[in-house]
């Protein structure tokens, strides 16, 4: 007998492999001789790195800069020349110095770094997640670290970060890295904003990085001519593009620049990590993450596990930390059954310390529910 753990994070307490390792040893427990594949999953965003070496690809180290300029270590996951990128993990909000927000002045530049890294190392499939970005700089950043060239009115280079970009007039291409005209950039993102106006990066993004009202006119008023700049270089107007304002406009840039397709997150994780390989023969697949609500049902981790295992015939149940879902939602995903730790301890506080020990309990309870041979009959 088989089961498929394929849970996202539970965001603040356990990652998507301690939450999977958890979740596999509570079923041992309860059924032994279970056969558990454990298939941690991300969603694009954070955990997107982890995912991809727990499923077998090789960690390659990158010293880069992060969203401020500080150095940072990082890193990439490679596989058979394919190279997996988190921008949360260089250019990303848990990389800010203390946390200080600063969405004027963050920038995507170490996230072109470690582009840079995988093309000369051989890479020629990138595929960039880019959910938990620190900046609005429309991915000039990114652009620059690729060898772009942004200068103002008398030639001088543009410095960093999305309101510097109110200088930019051209973007001179011509020292882009080489290997950007073979290779394949896929980006992982369920984001629909375009770059400018009210639903742009600036004005629905900006607010969480730290962005005033005022912060936010301006940089929307940057990014316009920013857009404008790669315009006249490419040729191609991205702006308007669904997903161009993904990440502060790293989709943008990605699109327009680096000619990349935008991919679903969840898709595109699921592919990498080859969990359709793991459906065949499986009694059961359990997904979940921390909090099961309104934003799972569009787009997130556990929607898209269940409804590849649906097509494959599998039965769908998903753990989390707290369940907002009524059965009807929890259904129209394709999930039959949600256990979560609040049912076990009504403490929030502790179901976050005390996380690992209360899946283990959980895991105990689906067993009984799904796999053990009175759950079959």
């Amino acid at each position: 007998m088989r089961v498929v753990v394929a849970p996202d994070k539970f965001k603040g307490s356990l990652t998507a492999a301690q939450v999977a390792a958890r979740v596999a040893a509570g079923l041992a427990r309860a059924v032994p001789g279970v056969e558990v594949v454990q298939v941690p999953v991300a969603d694009g965003g954070d955990g997107t790195l982890e995912a991809a070496l727990s499923a077998g690809y090789r960690r390659v180290p990158v010293r880069a800069e992060g969203p401020t300029g500080e150095p940072v270590d990082t890193a990439y996951a490679e596989r058979d020349g394919v190279a997996v990128i988190e921008l949360a993990d260089v250019s990303g909000l848990r990389r800010l110095p203390g946390g200080r927000l600063d969405a004027r002045a963050a920038s995507s530049y170490g996230t072109g770094q470690v582009i840079r890294a995988a093309l000369d190392a051989g890479c020629r499939r990138i595929v960039l997640g880019i959910g938990g970005s620190a900046c609005t700089d429309g991915g000039a950043g990114l652009v620059q670290a690729l060898g772009g060239r942004l200068a103002d009115a008398g030639g001088a280079e543009v410095g960093r970060g999305g309101a510097a970009l109110a200088a930019v007039r051209s973007l001179d291409l011509s020292a882009r890295h080489r290997a950007l005209a073979e290779a394949e950039v896929v980006v992982a993102s369920d984001v629909d904003n375009p770059l400018l106006g009210p639903r742009g990066a600036a004005a629905v993004y900006g607010p969480q990085k730290g962005a005033s009202p005022a912060d936010v006119a301006e940089l929307d008023a940057s990014l316009a001519r920013w857009a404008d700049a790669v315009n006249r270089a490419t040729g191609t107007d991205a702006a308007g593009t669904p997903g161009a304002g993904a990440a502060g406009g790293v989709g943008f840039a990605a699109l327009a620049v680096l000619g990349a397709r935008l991919q679903p997150g969840i898709d595109l994780v699921l592919d990498l990590v080859r969990f359709r390989e793991a459906l065949p023969g499986a009694r059961l697949v359990i997904c979940g993450e921390g909090s099961l609500d309104a934003q799972t049902l569009h787009g997130k981790a556990p929607a898209g596990v269940a409804a590849a295992a649906r097509a494959a015939g599998v039965p769908v149940v998903a753990v989390a930390g707290r369940s907002l879902l009524a059965p009807a939602e929890l259904e129209s995903a394709g999930i039959l059954a949600a256990y979560a730790l609040t049912d076990l301890e009504p403490d929030l506080t502790r179901c976050m310390t005390e996380a690992g020990p209360l899946l283990e309990r959980l895991a105990e309870r689906v067993a009984s529910d799904w796999v053990t041979d009175d759950a079959r009959r």
